[in-house]
C-alpha cells in the first residue's frame, strides 16, 4: 500500500521524513499526459495571489503504483436505462483531470463510481491497485455541487467531520490551517453555513474535503453555482492547492474553458463514453474530435467577438 507522510512548513518541529522508495513530488516522473501537458506549456490559472508554497504542506508520496484510479470495463444503468460505459480508465497520481460533456453524459455517475457513493453493475472500480471498498471513501475527499455543508453545525465541526470520522483527532489549529489553504478568515470557524456567501460555503466544502489529507480529491462541478469572479478565483485556489498539496484531483465541469485552464488532461464524455481523452493542448490544437471540438468553438467563438467589440 503507497505510504504518505506530511511535514507541515509552519509547525517548526516537523521534519519531514523521505523513505528510500520516497521523493516530495508536484508532478508524476513517469511519462504520462500529466508530464506532457506541462513540457507543452499547459495555461496556467493563477496569479500572484497563490503562495501555496510559503505556508502549506509539503506531501511525500511512494509512486511505486502511478496508478491510484482504474476503472475496468466499468458500466451503470438506472432500471433499463444505460448511463455509462462499459468503459476502462486508469487515473494517474498526481494528475488533474478534468471530465467534461453536455448534461447527461455520464460525468457525474462516473465521479460517483470513483467515490464507492454507487457500484458499478458491470466491470470494477480500483482504488490504490484494489477492489475499491468502504474503508477506501475516508482516503478520497469529495467537494459536491450543492456544497451540502451541515446547516446546523459551524463551520469549525463541518471542516472537522471527515478527520473525526477517520478516527483521528481535531482541534483549532487544524480548523484554522484549513481555513488558510482555502484563504479564509479564522473567526470564520465560528459561524454558521446560514452568514457565508455561496463561495464561502464552497470554500469550506473544499477546506472539509481536504482536512483528512485524502489520497484523491473528487469534485462534481464545485463552481456551477458562483458568479464569474468568484467562480475563476476559486478555480485557481483549487489548481495552486492540488500542486502544493501534490494532489490527485478529478473535477467534473460543463466549462471546457475551465478545463483547458486548470486540468493536466481532458476527457471529453457523451452518452456514457469517453469520446476524447488528450491534454489541453491537443485540443486547441484541434485533437479530440468532433464532440471536442464543438465545446471549444463556443468559447472561441465568444473570443473573437470580444476582440470585434475592441476593435
Amino acid at each position: 500500500m503507497p505510504s504518505r507522510t506530511i511535514q507541515h512548513r509552519h509547525l517548526r518541529h516537523d521534519r519531514p521524513i523521505v523513505r528510500s522508495n520516497e521523493r516530495p513530488i508536484g508532478r508524476p516522473d513517469h511519462t504520462s499526459r500529466t508530464e506532457q501537458a506541462g513540457q507543452a506549456g499547459r495555461l496556467p490559472a493563477y496569479g500572484p495571489s497563490c503562495r501555496c508554497n510559503d505556508t502549506l504542506p509539503v506531501l511525500h508520496v511512494d509512486l511505486s503504483t502511478p496508478t491510484i484510479l482504474t476503472f475496468r470495463n466499468a458500466s451503470k444503468a438506472y432500471g433499463a436505462r444505460p448511463v455509462l460505459g462499459p468503459l476502462s480508465l486508469d487515473i494517474t497520481r498526481g494528475s488533474m483531470t478534468a471530465i467534461v460533456g453536455t448534461s447527461g453524459a455520464g460525468k457525474s455517475t462516473l465521479l460517483r463510481l470513483a467515490n464507492g457513493l454507487i457500484a458499478p453493475d458491470g466491470g470494477e472500480v480500483l482504488f490504490e491497485g484494489a477492489a475499491l471498498g468502504p474503508m477506501d471513501r475516508r482516503k478520497i475527499g469529495f467537494v459536491f455541487q450543492s456544497v451540502a455543508l451541515f446547516p446546523h453545525m459551524s463551520v469549525a465541526r463541518n471542516i472537522e467531520i471527515g478527520v473525526t470520522i477517520k478516527g483521528e483527532r481535531s482541534d483549532s489549529a487544524l480548523v484554522a490551517r484549513q481555513l488558510e489553504l482555502v484563504e479564509l478568515p479564522a473567526d470564520f470557524a465560528t459561524r454558521m453555513p446560514g452568514e457565508l456567501s455561496g463561495g464561502q460555503q464552497q470554500r469550506v466544502g473544499l477546506a472539509r474535503a481536504l482536512a483528512p489529507s485524502p489520497a484523491l480529491l473528487l469534485l462534481d462541478e464545485p463552481f456551477a453555482a458562483l458568479d464569474p469572479v468568484t467562480r475563476s478565483g476559486l478555480a485557481r485556489r483549487v489548481r495552486a492547492l492540488h500542486d502544493s498539496l501534490a494532489l490527485t484531483s478529478l473535477i467534473v465541469t460543463h466549462d471546457m474553458a475551465e478545463a483547458l485552464l486548470i486540468a493536466d488532461r481532458v476527457l471529453v464524455m457523451e452518452r456514457g463514453q469517453i469520446v476524447a481523452d488528450e491534454t489541453p493542448r491537443a485540443l486547441l490544437g484541434g485533437a479530440g474530435g468532433e464532440q471536442a471540438q464543438a465545446l471549444i468553438a463556443i468559447h472561441r467563438d465568444a473570443a473573437r467577438r470580444l476582440i470585434e467589440l475592441q476593435q
